[in-house]
């Protein structure tokens, strides 16, 4: 069996100087050739050029305004004209307003261009491919089906000879003032083959209401493993698929995942691979890379031998005979056949393909958030009891 040398990984790209000619040169460039040119004249029009205009309008007034109060102050005439210092004040605060608007917007736009360029090169440095945005991406992972407006952005993906993706992910619940968006960073990988879906829920990046991931999960399909798995991991399985998770978490592989990625929350759905973090994945930090780099090269290189995973229950369960594991992403299959020689993820290639999951093992069944629920009928009946003046009364007898 040959296996394919890794790249080395390379975070030059992210640390070193930017020539700020080559940053305009490459932002030009990705406008010119379709990838930026809508979003760019959207911006310029609604954004850019009204600020200028009302910028410019309101900075010649209040110059023209000043002018004219200093000279009466100079020509002896004080402020008999009603002009208070709180009025130069006040004229001050929108000059510096009209001039320091635009300059925090281009500032902000050139940090975003250079992060860019920044990312792009890194990706070509690693045999990566840097896709800015993603709109509705078709992922099954549990993060994935939540709220709306959901957006993949600063995608890194590798392609050879096992398909990598790595992004930060927005999406937004509730409407109005009542909206909140929530962020995660992910890693997707490709697997040879479905598999039951498990999630391994890391205890060192709950809080006090427990879980922070976005589904609560039915804790009668809670699996303990051996050895000090559980001290880091919540391991989920469906049930009756107990002995197919012990299969497939060997000593090796949980020792995988405690070393290397006890901070990330970890889902297996269909043929995927998700490892979840509460901010952004990517980054230009090299530190968070060379973690990732490394957390990803570790699994990958056992995840082979869960490709002879087979489900036993499709030989008796005549209902599942067009079983299928979710729509394709378009482009995937295209993209994995036309993969690189090099990559940092080596791998081997995918045996022949697998029958499938029975439906009882595909997805988890959904749990409630208990202690949560009881904390907020707790601060509720609190608040009432307040509110009402049971409270003072309750408080008023114990102290008598």
């Amino acid at each position: 069996m040959s296996t394919t040398a890794p790249v080395v990984f390379d975070p030059t790209p992210l640390t070193e100087p930017v020539d700020t000619r080559g940053v305009r040169e490459w932002a030009r460039a990705h406008s010119t050739s379709g990838r930026r040119a809508g979003a760019s004249t959207v911006v310029y029009w609604v954004i850019v050029a009204p600020i200028l205009a009302v910028g410019a309008l309101i900075f010649m007034w209040v110059l023209v305004a000043m002018i004219g109060m200093l000279f009466n102050s100079v020509s002896g005439s004080g402020y008999s004209d009603g002009v208070s210092v709180p009025t130069i004040l006040g004229y001050a605060f929108f000059l510096a307003v009209a001039v320091g608007s635009p300059i925090l917007f281009f500032r902000a736009q050139r940090a975003k261009r250079t992060r860019e360029y920044r990312l792009t090169r890194f990706a070509t440095a690693n045999a990566l491919t840097y896709i800015p945005q993603l709109k509705a991406p078709a992922l099954p992972g549990m993060i994935f089906g939540q709220g709306h407006d959901r957006v993949s952005t600063n995608l890194m993906r590798g392609t050879a000879p096992r398909f990598v993706e790595f992004a930060n992910y927005t999406y937004i619940t509730g409407s109005g003032k009542n909206q909140s968006t929530h962020r995660w960073g992910y890693v997707a990988i490709k697997l040879d083959v479905p598999l039951p879906n498990i999630v391994l829920d890391a205890k060192g990046n709950n809080s006090f209401l427990g879980s922070n991931l976005p589904v609560a999960l039915g804790q009668q399909q809670r699996l303990s493993l051996e050895g000090d798995f559980d001290q880091h991991f919540s391991l989920y399985c469906p049930a009756g698929y107990e002995t197919d998770a012990l299969y497939l978490f060997t000593p090796d592989i949980m020792a995988r995942f405690i070393d290397h990625a006890a901070a990330l929350d970890v889902e297996i759905v269909d043929d995927w691979l998700f490892l979840y973090v509460g901010r952004d994945a990517v980054t230009i930090d090299p530190a968070t890379w060379a973690w990732l780099f490394a957390t990803v090269q570790a699994l990958l290189d056992k995840l082979a031998q869960w490709a002879r995973w087979r489900d036993e229950r499709l030989q008796t369960d005549a209902s599942a005979s067009a079983i299928g594991v979710g729509a394709p992403i378009p482009g995937l299959a295209a993209a994995a056949q036309a993969a690189a020689s090099t990559v940092p993820f080596a791998g081997t290639a995918p045996l022949t393909p697998p029958l499938g999951v029975a439906p009882s093992g595909r997805r988890l069944k959904q749990g409630v958030r208990w202690r949560t629920t009881l904390i907020v009928v707790g601060v509720v009946v609190v608040f009432w009891l307040m509110q009402s003046g049971v409270m003072a009364t309750l408080l008023g007898s114990f102290l008598r």
